[in-house]
């Protein structure tokens, strides 16, 4: 059977009144990424501690600091494996699997960045990590080469893509369909997401939420691994669910146009059964100015 981890881009944003974020987070998910290693070179220290806050089963993923994929690049220097070795052992502190490398659209891989990259790997010593690679250029057949021969595992966004290389895991960072991860999932796109895990059948599936309403949608996809059924997002359905979201961050007066485009990602209770995205509802609407939220609520009673 899959083992599935699951949670999010980072601890920072779970918030739990008088307890540390990360022990919080690790009482509901049983994985995270660590985002703060992409920007930042921790101290020793400070890994030490993330390790002693978390059960022993949780799992931490290490992505790799932008310095080597963003700057440098994946070239056999030494500068590159001063930074490679610095990940590792973070990765060693953690005892995470994995280390996580982005690579920008910028990063074009063309034949002879191949063979630079496949020098990289085959003389450094990742001593057991697993790389996964987001590779954010074109995938070409060199690459996919390149990732079978290294055993390296291919992030992509399984919201939207399949992943080109096979292997036993599945790594995925969940972004969904909106711009700059303002987005939140519906139930539809949650278990199209888990279909396409199951269509592999990996040993390890990792599921990193990193959409605006992540912790949620991760909770949520975990629930339904564990009964078959989706959490509701409010109390309420249909038009009722519909106000309450608006009533978090809806701003008057206003056009259809902007809540569709400024809300209309968020998503609702349909039924009890069944959630939407706001905008399926919105788009409903008379193409009017609306001067409060209850104009808005009867003009979909109206409609729906």
């Amino acid at each position: 059977m899959t083992d599935y981890l699951i949670g999010t881009g980072g601890w920072a944003y779970f918030n739990i009144p008088n307890k540390p974020r990360l022990k919080a987070y690790s009482e509901v998910f049983n994985f995270v990424e660590v985002n703060y290693t992409f920007y930042e070179y921790p101290d020793r220290r400070t890994v030490e501690h993330w390790r002693k806050m978390v059960p022993e089963n949780f799992a931490f993923a290490v992505r790799c600091h932008q310095d080597l994929t963003h700057r440098v690049g994946l070239k056999p220097i030494d500068e590159a494996y001063c930074i490679l070795s610095k990940m590792v052992t973070y990765c060693g502190i953690l005892n995470s699997p994995f280390l996580v490398l982005e690579t920008p659209a910028s990063y074009l891989m063309k034949p002879e960045e191949v063979n630079i990259v496949r020098d990289f790997f085959s003389s450094s010593n990742l001593r057991g990590i697993r790389l996964v690679w987001e590779i954010r250029a074109p995938v070409t057949s060199a690459v996919v080469d390149l990732m079978r021969d290294f055993n390296v595992i291919q992030c992509v966004d399984m919201s939207g893509e399949t992943p080109s290389v096979e292997s036993d895991v599945v790594y995925t960072r969940l972004f969904g369909k909106g711009k700059h991860n303002i987005y939140q999932f519906t139930d539809d796109e949650l278990l199209a997401v888990d279909q396409k895990v199951e269509s592999i059948n990996p040993r390890i599936a990792a599921l990193s939420y990193h959409g605006f309403r992540m912790h949620s949608d991760a909770v949520r996809y975990m629930q339904y691994k564990k009964t078959k059924k989706f959490l509701p997002i409010t109390a309420f359905t249909g038009v009722a669910s519909a106000k309450a979201v608006l009533s978090e961050d809806a701003k008057f007066p206003t056009s259809k146009s902007e809540l569709i485009e400024k809300i209309g990602w968020r998503v609702i209770d349909l039924t009890v059964d069944r959630r939407v995205h706001l905008s399926e509802l919105l788009s409903k609407l008379p193409d009017i100015t609306y001067r409060k939220i209850d104009e808005v609520t009867e003009a979909l009673e109206a409609v729906v």
